[in-house]
């Protein structure tokens, strides 16, 4: 059994976290209209296999009032390549064109009930979750991809549509949790 999800509705929880571009970001510092927030890392390769799409779709989208934020929530003591300094690096390596923050103590993962990494969060204007899951169906292959997930929830959301698929499974790494903040399975 897996952790039980964020319930599609639900109010995006607030939070506040330091970021590598050396500023803090609380929920309200994000005034667009659509809210995209990535459990992220340095380190997973899923997440490395949809980086390049995940900035482009930041950047594809940006002009339209989508602001993405990626959060790293891993454990740095038992992956250091994960640390903040590590994460400071992985920003100015792959040029971010978004916020990336660091949950340092896993509290921001907990309340967003993300358990992959890459694992998308998608929240309206009300900041009410209306898209929950992965980026596409393909994180080997970009030219297989069948299925764009993640776009077709944006594109849905600026057309004032509700999105049609609001659930997909997430894949990809596990969090790496502190040992004692481990989720509980449903």
């Amino acid at each position: 059994m897996h952790p039980e999800t964020l319930p599609i509705g639900t109010p995006a929880p607030d939070f506040k976290l330091p970021a590598t571009d050396g500023k803090s970001y609380a929920l309200n510092d994000f005034d667009a209209p659509i809210f995209v927030y990535i459990q992220g890392c340095n380190h997973c390769p899923v997440v490395h296999a949809y980086l390049k799409r995940l900035i482009r779709l930041a950047e594809d989208y940006q002009e339209q009032g989508v602001q993405f934020v990626m959060v790293n929530s891993n454990d740095a003591e038992r992956y250091p390549h994960d640390s903040f300094e590590g994460m400071v690096e992985f920003a100015k390596q792959h040029q971010l064109p978004f916020p990336y923050l660091h949950d340092a103590d896993q509290a921001v993962a907990s309340a967003y009930r993300t358990f992959r990494t890459p694992e998308i969060l998608v929240f309206d204007r009300q900041r009410k979750l209306v898209y929950h899951g992965r980026i596409d169906d393909n994180h080997q292959e970009p030219s297989k991809v069948t299925s764009f997930d993640l776009r077709e929830a944006l594109d849905a959301l600026l057309a004032g549509r509700a999105v049609a698929i609001a659930e997909t499974p997430a894949v990809g790494c596990t969090v790496k949790w502190r040992p004692g903040n481990e989720p509980v399975a449903a």
